[in-house]
């Protein structure tokens, strides 16, 4: 093992702007950019640059802020009561080329480009990634107002950095980039199940003439169910149920160990997203029991983003539904899994978003959802159709936990390697028996 060198993070840097978010609307001299905001860090970390906006820039100075690989990005304003900003996304071939065009970062975020002759970028993303993760960026953070700032100036001029030899960055990047390239292949695997999940109910809808789930079908012979879901719910011994609310669950019940709480900022598109997620005491799950949720349970978010919803597999059977989430129990676990689909269809989805109270951020309530039109197949058809959601559900249920496995490993050696209290060999050879 070569000597290892400290420098302050400035001197690692050749060049660094804030972002841009431009406009919605194209003007004289403007070019159209993908721009990444903090909280797309994570979604396009995976692979998934679908709710990226397309913003259009002052084509005389956007050519300053076009990323390329090796640029590292950094959120400069955002986080939550248990995340602090300064969260890192790293630029590479695989990322640009999920992107039409060119690419750059919002305003809250900023680009750093590394000097490569001194440090290895891929390293320093994960020296960022370890940092924000053990609670340093939080001495960075700054909030005046609502909303929580990176003082990134003052990081660069004083935060020190332990710097093995170049070939070693680049080992140690090696390695935890097979992990994160396996989370990234699972997390592919896992979304074609999604969208092999909606062609089998697309092929339902197609072959059983049905042109509107808002309509009862015309007569074919065969009993469709009209229905709505808090009906469907209580006949089926199920609620629909409203999280714990604030006054229940204080900001400083929050653990770094614990039993996991769903909050939306954790619902994806049916799955429950664990990164960051926030964590309670036991005590707390017990005295919050009610809020507990079982396997084929569905977590919506109360406001913002209600399209969202995820159903809970059979290892987040005991978890919470966190503040700003609701519950809903359908009854059987073959219903739950059709009904996570169904209301996974746009027409259902757009329904919600109608009916959501408030016009700059749509509300959902236990009444709203309750509301929802149903429409269900005969019990034999629904039988067939369950028959295949199971296989692939089971799929990509089966690599999203994998990926937590990865996950937790890839969080276990960061620390350990960023500090060289952890040779890359020895790492690397438990790495390859994980992947």
């Amino acid at each position: 093992m070569g000597e290892w060198t400290t420098r302050r993070f400035y001197e690692l840097v050749t060049e660094s702007k804030d972002g841009d978010w431009g406009t919605g609307e194209a003007t004289e001299g403007s070019i159209l950019f993908s721009v990444i905001r903090g909280t797309d860090f994570e979604n396009v970390r995976r692979g998934d640059a679908s709710a990226v906006p397309l913003r259009y820039l002052p084509e005389k100075t956007s050519w300053r802020r076009v990323l390329h690989p090796g640029d590292i990005l950094l959120e400069m304003a955002g986080g939550s009561r248990n995340r602090s900003t300064g969260r890192s996304l790293i630029i590479d071939r695989r990322v640009l080329d999920l992107f039409p065009g060119s690419v750059s970062c919002a305003s809250f975020a900023r680009f750093i480009r590394i000097d490569a002759t001194i440090a290895e970028p891929r390293f320093i993303y994960w020296l960022l990634r370890h940092l924000h993760s053990s609670g340093v960026m939080w001495n960075h953070q700054v909030q005046h107002t609502g909303v929580a700032r990176f003082q990134y100036t003052r990081f660069a001029e004083i935060q020190d950095v332990l710097l093995p030899p170049l070939t070693e960055q680049r080992a140690i990047a090696e390695v935890l980039g097979a992990l994160d390239d396996k989370i990234a292949l699972n997390g592919r695997i896992a979304a074609t199940s999604r969208q092999l999940s909606r062609a089998v109910m697309e092929e339902l809808w197609a072959t059983s003439g049905i042109k509107s789930l808002l309509s009862t079908p015309e007569s074919s012979g065969t009993a469709w169910l009209r229905t709505t879901l808090g009906v469907l719910c209580a006949s089926g011994g199920g609620s629909i149920q409203t999280g714990p609310f604030g006054s229940q669950l204080h900001a400083s019940d929050y653990v770094d160990s614990g039993i996991p709480s769903v909050m939306p900022q954790n619902i994806g598109d049916n799955i429950i997203v664990e990164d960051g997620i926030a964590r309670i005491t036991t005590e707390d799950a017990s005295r919050l029991s009610k809020y507990r949720l079982t396997e084929g349970d569905i977590v919506y978010s109360r406001r913002g983003d209600v399209k969202r919803r995820a159903l809970v597999r059979e290892y987040e059977a005991g978890w919470l539904c966190g503040t700003g989430c609701l519950r809903v129990r359908v009854g059987t676990a073959a219903e739950s899994l059709f009904m996570s689909h169904y209301l996974g269809e746009p027409e259902i989805q757009e329904w919600i978003v109608q009916h959501a109270i408030g016009a700059t951020m749509p509300n959902l309530n236990t009444s709203i959802l309750g509301e929802v039109p149903v429409l269900l197949p005969p019990r034999d058809e629904m039988g067939r159709v369950n028959d295949r959601l199971i296989g692939l559900d089971a799929s990509g249920a089966h690599v999203q936990h994998e990926n937590r496995t990865l996950a937790d490993l890839r969080d276990t050696l960061l620390p350990q390697l960023i500090s060289g209290k952890l040779r890359v060999k020895d790492a690397a050879r438990v790495v390859e028996e994980a992947v």
